[in-house]
């Protein structure tokens, strides 16, 4: 460390000794560890990811790129304890920081200040892991971790509060104590709101005290005193979490938003109040809107002013046209789903007018077109539904919105919703890789998925369903799961996709109709019996899926004869001729995992059980997947339904149901059917 970057605050002997001797901080010799940093510019820290100091003298944690992270440390760990067996010593930090976003009220995820073991943070994902943890060790001991979180996204999987707030971690993202981001006035007591993704700079103090055992974390606009009463208090004892020596320094990860994450100045000691960061020197913020207006601008624009009612004159027709091209459908309630709402205009222009050329695909529910939003630059697939009727669509478009916070790996995510007149608009993360199906089924195409890229897909598919079912805080029933919803990121990791809006063809139908949404091939005999759906009719489909991808046949094919197949109709019958092995794709050639074969094999069949009650729930699924409980064994003779005799006899027309791919047919209203939903 440099003396220059060492502040002079009431220096007593020891600081100057530190100037003079740098290397005592580094060896740890004295009593008390400390530097402080205003602005960046030469300082020597250790990074990875996309963190780096810019030109300015910021430390810029996250570039605006979306999925990534980035990590910044101080280079030498610091020794926590006076002796190894003794305590973890009281310690303090201070740092002024920014959170930059393209949208005024969305952003994501945050930054953590962060004493870890290592600087060495590789194995933690991005998004709502903030570059600290992943799925599999998420709240372990062995992370030995300590972080203060500024989140700015709700996470329904760690139970955040909201959207905005301030928490205190211990070896996982699930906040010990967490309140919502503000300060509390010295003189009025009162509690005052701060947000923070406005883009102002403000300051954090983070305290420990080793007597009492309570961790402070305190936020306040820059260049007011630290606050005396905190916001977050904690007693927790951090001697059971820290290692010796351990690193201090801030994470920080982006999800499919852009936004950037800086930290202008730092400071940190033992035993004492940090130093204070010199809040004059700190670098400016970057500008990501447009530069202001010049003087002469100012100046000229009156003139121009005048000169520009001549020609709205002119344009005016052109300008109601446009406006027609762009305009929406809203209403007063939409205001409370906020940030949720895309502007039509923003998603014409993504995907150029809606163009051929950039459609991804054409199901039951619509068209789904590549769109790069025109500010953030964000990738997206936007999907256009038609509706016509205004009957129930405010509860509609509240759901919508609900599941636009679910947050999961292996879920495609829900950015946000458009409005026009007869037609909505769906706005997603864009899978760079495309759907499952065109892996399967298009030879040629696409390269041919090997067995361990199936087997992965097939348990992310399990593991978004199950959290879908159980996990979130309200049941979602997917009702269409199969491999074309099933798209693949760039790591050709499964998300499954369209989960929830089927309910959008239930809104403003006649009281006696059942509507029925699903694929045939996938749908259960007691959905199409009754129309009702269930979270077993999802199993059904998640069976007949989880055959698909280990066979490599569609649920529903041709023999030589030109009669119809089910796919579970065959594996069931090698079952019972003991050639069950003989069912999985042969375009793998023996290149594959037996047992794992075996189980896909055995859950598919077991999955698609006519009985509802000899099923297993996705838990059950989940368990047997991981190898966590062995698969039970298959006694029934009647595993499968006769589903294409089922839809002939309840009014289908046999030239739709033998039409191919019969795979890729959706089904809307079926009127004949007894029951309701």
């Amino acid at each position: 460390m440099n003396c220059m970057t060492i502040e002079s605050f009431a220096l007593p002997a020891v600081i100057v000794l530190l100037c003079l001797n740098p290397a005592a901080v580094v060896r740890g010799t004295v009593t008390q560890d400390l530097f402080v940093f205003s602005g960046f510019t030469g300082a020597n820290l250790t990074f990875d990811g996309t963190a780096t100091v810019t030109e300015r003298g910021l430390l810029e944690l996250t570039n605006g790129s979306s999925q990534l992270k980035g990590h910044a440390f101080h280079p030498v760990p610091v020794r926590f304890r006076s002796s190894p067996d003794s305590t973890v010593r009281s310690f303090s930090a201070s740092f002024v920081f920014a959170i930059l976003s393209t949208y005024l009220a969305l952003s994501c995820h945050g930054i953590a200040f962060t004493v870890a073991p290592s600087t060495d943070l590789s194995s933690a994902l991005a998004a709502q892991y903030m570059g600290l943890a992943n799925i599999d060790n998420n709240g372990n001991a062995s992370n030995h971790f300590f972080a203060a979180e500024l989140d700015t996204m709700q996470n329904v999987e760690f139970q955040d509060i909201n959207n905005n707030h301030v928490g205190v971690n211990i070896d996982g993202l699930h906040s010990l104590e967490a309140h919502a981001a503000g300060y509390y006035d010295d003189q009025k007591g009162s509690f005052v709101d701060m947000n923070l993704i406005s883009g102002k700079v403000m300051q954090a103090w983070v305290d420990y005290d080793q007597e009492a055992l309570r961790i402070n974390v305190t936020i306040a606009p820059i260049g007011m005193p630290q606050p005396v009463r905190p916001l977050v208090s904690v007693t927790y004892n951090l001697s059971n979490v820290l290692l010796e020596p351990s690193y201090v320094g801030f994470s920080s990860a982006t999800g499919p938003i852009h936004s950037r994450h800086y930290i202008l100045g730092w400071s940190f000691a033992m035993n004492g109040p940090a130093p204070a960061i010199d809040i004059a020197k700190l670098p400016k913020l970057p500008r990501l809107g447009p530069k202001p207006q010049s003087k002469v601008l100012e100046i000229l624009l009156p003139i121009g002013t005048a000169a520009l009612l001549i020609v709205l004159g002119i344009t005016a027709v052109i300008l109601v046209r446009r406006r027609k091209r762009y305009a929406e459908l809203r209403e007063d309630w939409e205001v409370d789903f906020g940030p949720h709402r895309f502007a039509y205009k923003d998603l014409f222009h993504a995907t150029d007018g809606f163009k051929e050329k950039h459609l991804l695909g054409t199901g039951g529910f619509g068209k789904v077109y590549k769109g790069v939003l025109p500010t953030s630059k964000l990738q997206v697939a936007v999907k256009k539904v038609s509706h016509e009727s205004r009957q129930g669509m405010k509860e509609f478009v509240a759901e919508v919105v609900s599941i636009g916070r679910i947050r999961h790996r292996n879920l495609v995510q829900l950015l946000g919703y458009c409005r026009r007149k007869g037609e909505l608009l769906l706005v997603y993360d864009y899978m760079s890789n495309g759907s499952l199906d065109k892996y399967l089924h298009y030879e040629g195409e696409k390269p041919m998925l090997e067995w361990e890229q199936r087997f992965r897909i097939i348990k992310g598919v399990a593991s978004g369903l199950l959290y879908l079912h159980e996990k979130w805080d309200k049941v979602v029933i997917h009702r269409d799961i199969k491999a074309s919803n099933v798209l693949l990121d760039k790591e050709l990791n499964g998300r499954l996709g369209d989960f929830g809006l089927s309910r959008l063809y239930d809104h403003g139908t006649d009281p006696q109709t059942t509507h029925m949404v699903g694929t045939m091939g996938y749908l259960a005999p007691e959905l199409i019996r009754t129309g009702k759906a269930s979270p077993l009719t999802d199993v059904f489909a998640f069976g007949t899926f989880l055959l698909e991808v280990t066979c490599g046949k569609r649920p529903i094919t041709e023999d030589g004869q030109g009669d119809q197949l089910l796919l579970v109709d065959w594996v069931l019958q090698h079952w019972h001729n003991g050639t069950l092995l003989e069912t999985v794709d042969t375009r793998l050639q023996c290149n594959y995992n037996t047992e794992e074969a075996y189980l896909g094999l055995k859950l598919g069949l077991l999955c698609t059980h006519a009985s509802t009650n000899k099923r297993p729930a996705m838990q059950q699924a989940m368990d047997y997947l991981n190898g966590d409980k062995p698969i039970p064994e298959l006694k029934s003779t009647d595993l499968s339904f006769n589903i294409i005799a089922l839809l002939q006899n309840k009014g289908f027309d046999p030239y739709i149901v033998s039409h191919p791919p019969l795979s890729d047919i959706s089904f809307g209203t079926i009127s004949d059917l007894s029951g309701g939903r």
